[in-house]
């Protein structure tokens, strides 16, 4: 059964047992990125920060968006014929005029080729918990399970926290993966008991470049770090730093010897370096948005190679 049909029939099956729901983006089964082993992934939208080389520039807002993809229009008119709002029109820039477009979403319902497409479904604890339970076997023979990830999970909390309430009833091992953004105390009250382990991307030391580049200053992420590493030594949940490659940005060497010194600091002994991606770049135009970042190339072996360098002494994951 494909992905989309699965979790079709997971809110026909779930039934009504939780009323919690909140704006999934999507549900990626079979997940081999996400964690050890066969995981299945919640990427929950919305997101503190505004990253300007974000991956995931539909996971930005917590709301659902449209979509449109002009390399899979088939020209059928279908979409203008159900835009009763008249918000679809060839003569359009962009064939879509947003400011008339109000999210009803039938275009995306009629549209043959889903150059239409929503973004984001509002999905219940027990929707999720029907395709995490037909996931289990794969769990058990890979040491897989569940990963929250975004956006940042951490903007829904009491959704994470019943979520992986019944991850755990179900034994199924759980992460969750961060942009640090969050209020600690709670945090460490609701969701971090319940994890087996939390991956924290640290992308910027300095305070005004982490602003420049993603909206918001890192003090109270670089401080959220330093007591879940505390946390960890105590017996928590164990946390890996991850450091995303991105060039002219992260990369740098001041940035990185930085991020190095700091982990040092905190006691960390491994860290996971995430080369760039350049293969979200049409995503903005279709969500009809600018984009502020433009470098289409992937990193080469020699670039990644400086990058780690820096973290000479560390378990590279």
């Amino acid at each position: 059964m494909k992905e989309n049909e699965l979790n079709a029939a997971a809110k026909k099956t779930a039934g009504s047992g939780v009323r919690s729901r909140t704006q999934i983006l999507y549900l990626k089964r079979n997940s081999l990125d996400d964690g050890p082993g066969i995981r299945t992934t919640v990427f929950l939208k919305g997101c503190p920060l505004d990253c300007v080389w974000c991956h995931n520039p539909e996971s930005k807002s917590a709301k659902a968006e449209l979509s449109f993809d002009p390399e899979k229009c088939i020209g059928c008119r279908t979409c203008i014929y159900a835009c009763k709002r008249k918000a679809i029109d060839r003569n359009n820039i962009d064939y879509l005029d947003r400011s008339k477009c109000n999210l009803c979403f039938k275009c995306t319902l009629e549209c043959p080729s889903q150059a239409m497409t929503r973004v984001g479904e509002p999905m219940e604890i027990a929707e999720i918990k029907a395709v995490i339970k037909r996931d289990i076997p794969f769990y058990k023979t890979s040491g897989g399970g569940v990963t929250l990830s975004g956006g940042e999970p951490t903007m829904h909390m009491s959704f994470c926290a019943e979520l992986l309430r019944e991850c755990k009833a179900l034994g199924v091992h759980t992460m969750l993966e961060t942009c640090g953004q969050f209020d600690l105390s709670r945090f460490r009250a609701e969701v971090y008991p319940l994890l087996d382990a939390v991956y924290f991307d640290i992308k910027l030391i300095d305070s005004e470049s982490h602003k420049k580049y993603c909206g918001v200053d890192n003090k109270k992420i670089l401080d959220n770090f330093r007591r879940l590493c505390e946390a960890a030594r105590s017996g928590g949940a164990p946390v890996l730093p991850r450091v995303p490659l991105v060039p002219g940005i992260t990369d740098t060497d001041a940035n990185l010897s930085l991020i190095a010194a700091f982990l040092r600091g905190c006691g960390a002994e491994s860290v996971a370096l995430l080369p760039y991606n350049p293969t979200w770049l049409k995503k903005p135009a279709m969500l009809g948005k600018k984009r502020a970042y433009d470098e289409p190339k992937w990193m080469s072996e020699s670039e990644i190679a400086r990058c780690r360098a820096h973290f000479d002494g560390f378990e590279i994951k």
